[in-house]
């Protein structure tokens, strides 16, 4: 064979080749797993479950206007029967009515009223998970208080006002009758079976209603349950792998460039802090609340049974308490039974937790006890030193937590009355029902 030819025989074999691997690396497809079925699969940071709306924001109270008389509970099962109850109607014709409230007292408060009470503004964008609103425009509003009249003979509908005692503003709703009339014979009707209120007027704007008799509570100890530092690094960072970790004293360092997570495994509490959020920045309510409850819900942050209580747009600040399964709220004075957020514009500026979960409950230490009557705690209030009644906010029974002095490997939740006074939490202490309580955040 001629060297010619052999050298177009290898230069044929060549293209060839060229050809193949060229098809083969624009046809090839690698055989990867998805992302879903593999084992291998970075899981998503949850402490615990997480939580629907209903669950989170609560009301903690319900007032019937009986026949002259005042009853209700704070009880959380007879809470949730009564908004399942709420959650199966249709609201309709949903408008402003603050211009025609003649006195909001008697509109709030009345005679045929029950007064479902919630411990925060609630956006009623928010709410409408839970309760139906027909209607695509529905007004923008807040509202702690749902009042629902069963003796209005003025209207072919119910009737049912949702209403801010903080901004006076009252919009007013429609309901069926036939919605109604359950609630008439299956709640209403049977508000003298609860616990006997009575009324306090704290002034012009303010009327607090207080349990007549005294009530019999638990005293709880629980073995808490330390949740895990790294879990909360990886859902707080932005890029964990670059986190820094120290330990002083006390306490445990987690840094990046711009953020840092302390946690002080003394008082228990979690602190992190994005100084880099951008600030001065005013929420709408319902973007604020929501963003909280949607941020905790990442990291399955729901390590109790905590309820929103609080929120502040120009601070953009979201408060949520611990409460017990009964209903109570718990107060602790450095912080131990809230989650506390503030937001800048896109990203938490600032989140303040418990790193301790109440998961072991000691049946055996459960001590029955009885709480003096609202009577009681009231009349101390009034004998204080220049106490002012219009400053009166809140008075109401609840659990102090702290460690357990006997062993403090324990946490103790003690029921005791509880009053925020000028914006300000503290507690009435047993001691002759009171010694000087101290001030609570």
């Amino acid at each position: 064979m001629k060297y010619e030819s052999i050298k177009s025989i290898i230069l044929v074999i060549l293209v060839l080749v060229s050809i193949f691997f060229t098809w083969n690396l624009w046809t090839y497809q690698p055989n990867l797993e998805t992302m879903e079925n593999g084992d291998n699969t970075i899981s998503e940071v949850s402490l615990s479950e997480k939580q629907e709306i209903p669950k989170i924001i609560r009301p903690d109270r319900i007032l019937y206007h009986y026949k002259g008389d005042h009853f209700g509970t704070n009880n959380a099962a007879e809470l949730d029967k009564l908004i399942k109850e709420l959650s199966g109607w249709s609201f309709f014709d949903v408008k402003n009515y603050t211009e025609k409230v003649g006195n909001l007292k008697e509109l709030t408060h009345g005679a045929g009223n029950a007064e479902i009470i919630f411990p925060g503004e609630v956006p009623i964008e928010l709410y409408r998970s839970v309760l139906n609103i027909e209607g695509k425009k529905v007004p923008t509003f807040n509202f702690n208080r749902i009042i629902i009249n069963v003796e209005n003979t003025g209207s072919e509908n119910g009737i049912v006002y949702f209403v801010s005692t903080a901004t006076g503003q009252v919009y007013i709703s429609n309901i069926s009758p036939a919605n109604l009339n359950t609630f008439n014979r299956d709640f209403f009707k049977n508000a003298a079976k609860l616990p006997r209120y009575f009324v306090f007027d704290a002034g012009e704007n303010r009327t607090l209603f207080l349990p007549d008799g005294e009530t019999e509570m638990f005293v709880y100890k629980y073995l808490p349950v330390t949740l895990n530092s790294d879990e909360f690094k990886e859902a707080l960072f932005r890029d964990p792998s670059f986190v820094q970790r120290n330990s002083v004293r006390q306490n445990e360092e987690y840094s990046s460039d711009t953020s840092k997570m302390t946690v002080n495994n003394d008082t228990n509490i979690l602190s992190y802090v994005n100084p880099t959020a951008e600030d001065d920045y005013v929420e709408t309510s319902y973007d604020l609340v929501k963003r909280s409850i949607d941020f905790v819900n990442e990291h399955g942050g729901w390590t109790d049974t905590y309820r929103y209580v609080y929120k502040n747009e120009y601070q953009a600040s979201v408060t949520f308490r611990l409460y017990t399964t009964e209903g109570y709220p718990v107060f602790n004075d450095r912080g131990l039974s809230e989650i506390y957020q503030t937001w800048g514009r896109n990203e938490i500026n600032q989140y303040i937790r418990p790193n301790i979960a109440l998961e072991l409950p000691l049946t055996t230490e459960m001590q029955r006890v009885t709480r003096p009557s609202g009577h009681t705690a009231l009349e101390f209030l009034q004998s204080k030193q220049n106490f002012k009644p219009e400053l009166l906010e809140e008075l109401v029974l609840g659990y102090r937590m702290e460690r357990d002095k006997e062993e403090n490997r324990l946490i103790l939740l003690e029921p005791a009355w509880f009053y925020r006074y000028h914006g300000t939490w503290g507690e009435i202490t047993m001691e002759e029902l009171g010694g000087f309580n101290r001030g609570l955040e």
